[in-house]
């Protein structure tokens, strides 16, 4: 069992700066591919990063390559998400997801444990 607990989320301008980071209590983390999922008013749920259980590789949606960074620390436990250069369209819940399977795990449905969002809002 996992738990997931998001934080970091707010209110920035375009082009700014954020880092999201995700809290996990259970033994199991250090094993689980972590990912990062966000969702939009009225879009569906969307992959945005993944890592695997040792921190590479990493996975990342083609939007953000370049401007979000995934990384994570086994020894407190935690999963973090920079996320520079942010744009209007980045707007959206971000939710923290740890998967028990191994490799590129881009399906949600593939994730068995989920945080409760934070809200990510970017203003032009």
């Amino acid at each position: 069992q996992l738990q997931l607990v998001e934080s970091g989320g707010g209110l920035v301008q375009a082009g700014g700066s954020l880092r999201l980071s995700c809290a996990a209590s259970g033994r199991t983390f250090s094993s689980a591919t972590m990912g990062w999922f966000r969702q939009a008013p009225g879009k569906e749920r969307e992959f945005v990063a993944a890592s695997s259980w040792s921190g590479a590789p990493t996975y990342y949606v083609g939007s953000v390559k370049g401007r979000f960074t995934i990384s994570r620390d086994n020894a407190k436990n935690t999963v973090s998400l920079q996320m520079n250069s942010l744009k209007v369209e980045d707007t959206a819940v971000y939710y923290c997801a740890a998967s028990r399977l191994r490799g590129e795990v881009r399906t949600g449905s593939l994730y068995d444990y989920w945080g409760q969002g934070t809200q990510v809002t970017v203003s032009s």
